[in-house]
């Protein structure tokens, strides 16, 4: 390592619940320097939206249609709760209020906001997190070229504002020099290829006969076959939400896309179906309630509307940023391991 570097690594305050505990996140140069990322993934992000014609809406952060039914191509549980006597969810994503919001905003719109799910908390997934999400007019295409210009507009952004102390305290950001220097477009192959590629190695590929994804080793040994940046595109249709559009005739395949780099998906995305027959066809393989999403089919029979969208875990993106392996460290003010009754104190903000 080279000897000018000071390595700033969490206090691991995350679980903890005292005054103690808070002290140490309070009086940490690793989440001074979070923070900091923070502000330049907020600033531009509304740079480039803004550029490319999207507009920042304001959005409820509850909802009565998660894009996490329990129903085939979701494995997440939406998270319940109840406010002013009224039973809903907290939103597990902006997805379905960015497609309503394209309606609006034709040019198209994006947030950044918490998601919720009903995870536990390990090294890669967090069950509250910081959501960045675009829906935007276009095909799958359209929205491969928007999400690779966007994490590339962040790694210059965190490159010119913050690369001389990230270099000091992490002591490499060549990671994120290669990210924008990459030059043209990213892999790309569609999944039957991925498949191909690392089905040799046990453990690299879920198979559960109607429906197949890559598992996190599947992950890591595509990007060190094919490359550091890599878009899986056209997964099986049954292994991803109702809501993504067919890839083919057969309606086995889906319009859908991953970006891998770090620890592996760091962006989910896909095209959505255009009208309500479509869609109505989705529901019913993916063995969903149209009841349940009522309004969204209504939305796709008198505004039919061609749109793909895409969410990015903030957290994931800063994981890789800072060359660290336990997303627990990234949020600024921990929710994991807190107890499930109201404690005799609160010691949290």
């Amino acid at each position: 390592m080279n000897p000018t570097v000071t390595t700033v690594e969490p206090p691991a305050s995350w679980g903890g619940n005292d005054l103690a505990t808070l002290a140490r996140s309070l009086g940490s140069p690793w989440y001074r320097l979070v923070g900091d990322l923070h502000d330049i993934i907020h600033v531009t992000t509304l740079r480039y939206a803004s550029s490319r014609g999207l507009k920042n809406l304001f959005l409820p952060v509850t909802t009565r249609t998660v894009t996490c039914p329990t129903a085939l191509g979701s494995d997440s549980e939406p998270v319940p709760v109840t406010v002013s006597g009224v039973n809903t969810y907290l939103a597990d994503s902006m997805q379905f209020a960015l497609e309503y919001g394209c309606r609006v905003a034709p040019g198209g719109c994006y947030t950044i906001m918490p998601s919720f799910r009903g995870e536990d908390p390990d090294e890669t997934h967090l069950g509250q997190y910081t959501h960045s999400e675009a829906e935007l007019p276009g095909d799958l295409d359209a929205l491969i070229e928007y999400v690779t210009g966007y994490v590339r507009a962040l790694a210059a952004a965190i490159l010119d504002q913050a690369g001389d102390r990230l270099a000091a305290t992490r002591g490499d950001v060549s990671h994120l020099v290669r990210m924008v220097e990459t030059p043209g477009k990213f892999a790309e192959m569609s999944f039957d290829e991925a498949v191909r590629a690392v089905s040799d190695v046990a453990g690299t590929v879920r198979d559960e006969g109607d429906w197949r994804t890559l598992t996190r080793k599947g992950e890591q040994v595509l990007m060190r076959r094919v490359g550091e940046f890599v878009w899986v595109h056209h997964f099986d249709s049954l292994a991803v939400p109702f809501y993504q559009a067919f890839g083919d005739e057969s309606r086995t395949t889906a319009k859908s896309a991953d970006l891998y780099f770090g620890m592996g998906e760091v962006v989910g995305s896909g095209e959505r179906h255009t009208g309500a027959e479509e869609l109505r066809k989705s529901m019913a393989l993916h063995g969903v309630d149209e009841r349940e999403y009522a309004w969204y089919v209504r939305m796709k029979e008198d505004f039919p509307m061609l749109t793909s969208g895409f969410g990015m875990g903030v957290d994931r993106f800063l994981m890789w940023v800072l060359k660290h392996d336990d997303i627990r460290d990234m949020p600024l003010i921990s929710r994991t391991g807190e107890p499930k009754p109201w404690p005799a104190s609160v010691t949290r903000p």
